[in-house]
Formats: structure tokens, sequence, C-alpha cells
């Protein structure tokens, strides 16, 4: 009987909608007792070392996990499933399993964006080439023979991400586990499963030849994302649609009145069915944001909540949420803490959350602290449960305009352009209406303190115009952070993604309006980057 182990935070439903997909019957790991019912093991997890080990061992399950995994039934660790193999992270101060004599390590960012967020390729020692699947975290086994021997004994596929090679897959005996999520990896992670799955115990059981070492190539796998948004918002019959505004206004208009009036809300389709749709057309990743006002609570918004749900059955890639990530209070009275919205939604089947004005208010309340973290906000309280790879900022910025010999306090952050002109970019609250005290840096550089694993960023100036993305915005922030950014707003054709990704160096691009309005396809933009020499999942 398959089993499943849930610590309590990540996204497990990911890896249990993907079962069902691919017809196993499983059940899930309640009590320690359960374990001796088990023939078959996996535990799947995101999210933070020192969480799991706690959740672990306050339910009394890190004992028994041990001593099953000892007994020789097979085991499929996903992501934290395998880190705990291991003796220690650098994460916490939490001992491991010490299966695997290796301590877990946190990745260099000196040439790079950390968290390793995206899809790289996975040389598997039984496969003919490497595939590619989808990685999310910020620590890894470092593959280093020469120090730890014993440990490359487990190794059975490497992956590189800038110049360091680390332990993508282990195993041995009855252990088989896995860094990346094969259940966010479209249909290469879902054969791997199912592989897996369906093999007999005594392959599982089969002794792992040793892998060759593998030398560092001058460049990594990582390909580059290419992210389908989709604003969901309540029309006025209440049902959830997907729209887009220009400039952040979703209300159609009609060009032939006297006077402009705000009509119906602009409605592109159902949610589930449009995401749907990009996942078939190769998205990498799929956003999903509420943009509607909440009548009662995050927690209450049943109809977003079903959405999330449903949208999880059919796509096998990465879903972020955002909307209302927030400490709220119910209409009885009732607090409800950032951390717990953002729970209900990795319950619901989401990958990570989206966090916005909240965001500005966090880096506005640190700056006044003098740097000093409290662990009180909803991303550092995130971060610390799921893991920094689960908070994404999205940031709303807007250019002021300032004369050429401005020696105000952004003087270090104004943009010069071609034409003369001078600005900086100031950042905003609900949805672009308020503008707050706090530029672009001051605000990436907060989030990236506390705690944020990656940058949604966003530009009210190109907001539906189609004239590209706003590259003197994206190479202002990404030099001044180290976590990786997703550039959006502005995208009208396929040569802009390529614009982006040359002349700005992001980790990932999204767009909106011209994917649903079907002005150009998700297949056509990475036939394009790929004619451009640019790595893309195919």
């Amino acid at each position: 009987m398959l089993f499943l182990l849930d610590y309590g935070g990540g996204n497990v439903a990911s890896l249990a909608n993907s079962l069902r997909q691919l017809g196993h019957e499983f059940r899930w790991i309640d009590t320690p007792a359960d374990f001796s019912e088990a023939t078959s093991l996996v535990f799947p997890g995101v999210g933070a070392f020192e969480s799991a080990i706690q959740h672990l061992t306050r339910r009394g399950l890190l004992e028994p996990l041990r001593d099953y995994i000892r007994s020789g039934k097979p085991y499929f660790g996903i992501c934290i499933g395998l880190q705990v193999l291991f003796q220690s992270s650098d994460e916490s101060p939490s001992l491991g399993l010490g299966i695997i004599p290796c301590p877990i390590e946190r990745f260099s960012d000196e040439d790079k964006a950390v968290p390793h967020i995206g899809w790289n390729s996975a040389e598997l020692l039984d496969a003919n080439e490497p595939a590619f699947y989808y990685f999310v975290h910020s620590y890894c086994a470092k593959y280093n023979p020469e120090k730890y021997p014993e440990a490359a004994e487990w190794v059975h596929a490497t992956t590189q991400y800038g110049q360091e090679l680390f332990a993508s897959a282990v195993r041995k005996g009855n252990v088989f586990a896995t860094q990346f999520h094969p259940e966010k990896s479209g249909d290469a992670g879902l054969a791997l499963l199912d592989k897996w799955l369906r093999e007999p115990d005594a392959v599982h059981a089969s002794p792992t030849v040793p892998r060759v070492a593998p030398a560092p190539k001058a460049k990594d796998g990582l390909t580059k994302r290419i992210i389908a948004c989709m604003d969901v918002r309540a029309n006025d019959a209440g049902d959830l649609v997907v729209t887009k505004g220009d400039q952040y206004d979703v209300r159609e208009k009609d060009p032939a009145a006297a006077v402009t009036t705000a009509g119906a809300v602009r409605n592109l389709g159902k949610p589930v069915a449009l995401a749907a749709r990009y996942y078939a057309a190769g998205a990498d990743e799929l956003c999903l944001l509420n943009i509607t006002s909440f009548r009662h609570s995050p927690l209450h918004d049943q109809p977003m909540l079903a959405v999330v749900r449903a949208a999880a059955e059919r796509l096998f890639v990465p879903l972020t949420i955002g909307g209302g990530i927030k400490d709220t209070v119910d209409p009885d009275g009732t607090p409800r803490s950032a951390l717990e919205v953002a729970s209900a939604y990795f319950r619901a089947g989401a990958d990570k959350v989206s966090i916005g004005s909240e965001a500005v208010y966090a880096v506005e309340r640190l700056r006044a602290r003098g740097g000093v973290l409290d662990g009180t906000s909803a991303i550092e309280t995130i971060a610390h449960a799921y893991g920094r790879q689960a908070v994404v900022v999205s940031i709303d910025p807007r250019r002021v305009q300032v004369d050429a010999d401005y020696a105000g306090p952004y003087v270090d952050e104004v943009v010069r352009g071609a034409d003369g002109g001078a600005w900086w970019y100031q950042c905003t609250v609900s949805g672009g209406r308020e503008s707050r005290p706090l530029s672009v840096v001051q605000l990436a550089k907060g989030v990236d303190a506390l705690g944020a694993g990656e940058i949604l960023l966003n530009s009210i100036d190109r907001d539906g115009t189609g004239l590209g993305f706003d590259f003197d915005l994206l190479t202002l922030v990404k030099r001044s952070v180290r976590i990786p950014v997703v550039a959006s707003s502005g995208a009208g054709k396929a040569a802009h993604f390529v614009d982006a990704f040359t002349q700005t160096g992001v980790e990932a691009a999204l767009a909106a309006g011209i994917f649903h309005r079907e002005e150009v396809g998700i297949g056509e933009v990475k036939d394009v980057l790929r004619a451009a020499g640019i790595n893309v999942r195919r």
C-alpha cells in the first residue's frame, strides 16, 4: 500500500493530484502506526528544513520514518524529503536523519541569484540524455566526492547551477529521492513518478552503480521561464473571471461615448480553463492574482480557493497565488494571520504566494526600525515556515520625473533617458492607486532582507501598452538584489522577451494580455527565444 507523508507544510496537494492523474491509490500517514502498513512511502515537501524536522518530531513521526527507511521498504523523497536524509543543514540547528553522511549547504550567490528557481537539467544515471525538471530551493547537497566519498556513492543525478554541482537525485538500495519536483515538472516529472511507482520491489532494492564525477560546464542548464499571469476578479454578477486592464483599469470603455464612463469588467475567460490552455501551450509557470476586493476575508473567499483547487488538479507546473495574503480579521472578530491565509492556499494547491501592498508596509516598518528584523511581517512568517522560495513579492512602481540636475534623496537611483529626461521609480500600493515615500530599490532591498525569494517587477507606466518591458527599471532592480527577478508589464511581441533576457539578465518574464487575446502564443515566444540562443524548456 502506497502512503504519503504530510509533515504539515508545503504543497502536498500537487503530489496527490499527480498520483490520481497517474491512476495510483494512496493513503496518508496519520499516526506512527501507519508506517507498519506502508509497503511504499513518498515524502514530499516544500519548505524549510527546520520546520520539517520540528513538525515530524512533534507528531512523533521522525523516528518511525527513520525505522521505515532502514527496513528496506521503498522510499521516495521529494525536495525536503531528500534533504532530511542528510546529516544536517545550514538552514537549521536541528539534525537530519543522518542516512547520507553529508551536510546540506546553501548555494553561493556570488555568480547567480538564490534561491535556485526554475527548470534545469538533471543528468540521471539511468537516462540516455538529461531531462528538465523544476527546482525551487536555496540549499542543496553539493557534489564533493573528494570531501564526502561515502555520500557520493548515493548520487544518482547531478545538476549544475552557476558553477556549483549538486546532487539532484540520490538512489541506493530502497531509497530514491529528488531535489527537483517531479509533480511540478510536466510530462517528464509525471513519467518519472509513474516509473518508480510501477517498479517491482526487486528493482527498488537493486544496488546503485556509482556515477562518474562530471566536470562543470561553462554554462548551467537553467532555462529562462515564461510565465502566464491571470488577474482574477469578480465581475458585477459575482462570477470570477480573468480580466486585464490598461494602467490597472479593468473596465471596458466605449470609445464612441462623448463622456468616458466605466463599463463592465473586461472578461477574457474563466481562470481554470485559461490556465489549462496555457499549461498545454508550454507555460513554465502560472500565476493567479486575485485583484477583487474581499467581502469578508481571504479565508472566507471560497470561490477563489475552489479555483486554486480546480487548477491544481489539471496543472503540473508551479502555481503562484496572490491577493489578500496579509493579517486580517474575520467579520466575527477572529484574527487571521498572513501565515494562516498562505497555508490555506498552499493546502489548496498553490506552490508560491505573492504579496503586494503588505510588502511595502513591511519595508516601511523595517526602515523605521533601522533595518532590524522582528519576525512579524507576512514575508518573514511565511518564509520561516515554508522557505523563502515560497514567497514572491509583487512590486508596482511608477516613474517620477525630476529635473536633470536633481540632487534629492533618490539621486543614486535616477535614470537619465536618451531624450534628456530624468526620473526615479516610486512604489505604490492598492493596485497603483496610492503612492508611498519609498523607491523601488529601497523596496527591493527591503523585501530581500525580510526573506522574499523572488520579485515580480511590474511597471505601471508600461502596463497594457505593448511597448515592451521597462529595461531601465529591470536593470536597476536586478543589480540591487541577489534573488530572482521576473519581468512584467509591457510585452507586445515575442521579441520583447528576447530583449528582456539579453539586456537585463532577469530569470523569468511574465505576460498576460497578449496571451489572453492570443496576439502572441507561448510557443511562438519560446521559438523566438530559442532562435536567439536563449535556453528555454521545450
